[in-house]
């Protein structure tokens, strides 16, 4: 635990499959699943396999054995003891959970906003019996009626949810993309209950892209440029559309250090300024987003800090501003394949990133690692 004179560390990127989410997916015939594998003759039981993507399924692989489909499952996946150990070997003081992806967008209309509502009680739970040490972002019933996702947000925001942070959203809203009109009952609602949208990818890009060898690599060209550039294209979309004019007040937190948006926001904005859709024939300016980008990013974004790289840290740094960039961990995801068990290295390079970054500067330090979330949260700095 920090000490009472030093920012604690947080972690703002950090998943959870909640048990009632688990027996969810076990009770489904198509991703996302989990694949229960049986028992080989050898006698321990293999555990069971995480399902999300399309192209992992058994109907897309019927020569693959099921334990070599998806991902294992272990209990660090859902087991707070084992997220409180996690927690105490890597010297993290605090986390703020997540539900992972894909969240609660595949179900049917009729049976969101009653997962939502339990998935979200259950997160509230866990915080409750951690002495202070976990918060939670909550998730939306998105295939819900909009009046449903309303009442869910005033719900998350009530004496009911006291440890709720925030909320989790995938790129594609209502169906449609964040960017899609249907989306402003929610966005409102959102701004209007000052919650922290913390927006994360799952849906990628077509695999097609990729090239006929992306098997031969497995998942990394989803994961590392598939899952950014989601969030870079999702968040752009919004930024053309006016979202962020009509509700100037939102608090987006952007996964994966924003993915491309460091490095393309110049970019997006000279080809906004040198659109021809946006200009009359007197070379008036008659539509496009009213606020530059550079604005939108210093007054609406956070960043966490996810991106493995000195390099990384500090182009969010640059763009946002040290005070809206956080540390995380993306844990459970990533966890150590070799000899090493206890410390992941995955967590040890994204904190090696940040001191490196700032090199000398221990408040910009503490900040990134956990000042600015406590700040930004309204955390207790020091849990019991």
């Amino acid at each position: 635990m920090a000490p009472s004179s030093t920012p604690p560390v947080v972690d703002i990127h950090t998943h959870i499959y909640p048990p009632s989410y688990l027996d969810l997916l076990s009770s489904r015939k198509t991703p996302p699943q989990l694949l229960h594998i049986q028992s080989p003759t050898n006698g321990a039981t293999p555990p069971p396999r995480l399902v999300i993507l399309p192209s992992d399924a058994p109907s897309a692989n019927p020569s693959v054995p099921h334990w070599k489909l998806g991902r294992p499952i272990g209990p660090e996946y859902s087991s707070v003891p084992a997220i409180l150990s996690f927690m105490n070997t890597h010297g993290i003081d605090i986390s703020v959970l997540s539900l992972a992806n894909p969240w609660l967008d595949f179900l049917p209309s009729s049976e969101a906003a009653g997962w939502a509502q339990m998935v979200n009680d259950e997160l509230n739970s866990i915080c409750t019996e951690s002495q202070g040490r976990i918060y939670a972002f909550g998730c939306l019933p998105l295939s819900a009626p909009v009046s449903a996702i309303v009442t869910e947000i005033e719900r998350l925001t009530s004496p009911a949810c006291p440890y709720i942070r925030g909320i989790i959203l995938g790129t594609s809203g209502l169906g449609n993309g964040l960017d899609d009109g249907a989306m402003d009952p929610v966005w409102e609602a959102i701004q209007t209950h000052d919650l922290l949208v913390f927006i994360h990818p799952h849906y990628g890009l077509p695999t097609d892209v990729f090239g006929a060898r992306i098997q031969e690599s497995g998942h990394v060209l989803p994961l590392s440029l598939g899952f950014p550039l989601e969030t870079t294209i999702a968040f752009t979309r919004m930024y053309l559309v006016g979202v962020f004019d009509r509700f100037p007040s939102l608090r987006i937190l952007l996964a994966h250090a924003g993915g491309a948006v460091p490095a393309l926001a110049g970019r997006v904005q000279s080809c906004v300024e040198h659109e021809r859709a946006y200009y009359n024939e007197m070379g008036e300016r008659i539509a496009g987003p009213q606020r530059s980008m550079a604005d939108v990013l210093q007054q609406n974004i956070y960043l966490d800090a996810v991106s493995y790289s000195e390099t990384g840290v500090r182009a969010a740094v640059d763009m946002v501003g040290t005070q809206r960039v956080l540390f995380g961990t993306d844990h459970p995801f990533f966890p150590p394949l070799g000899a090493e068990k206890d410390e992941w290295m995955s967590v040890r390079t994204n904190m090696e990133a940040v001191r490196a970054a700032f090199q000398s500067d221990a408040k910009g330090i503490g900040g990134v690692l956990g000042g600015n979330a406590v700040g930004l949260l309204g955390l207790d700095a020091h849990p019991k």
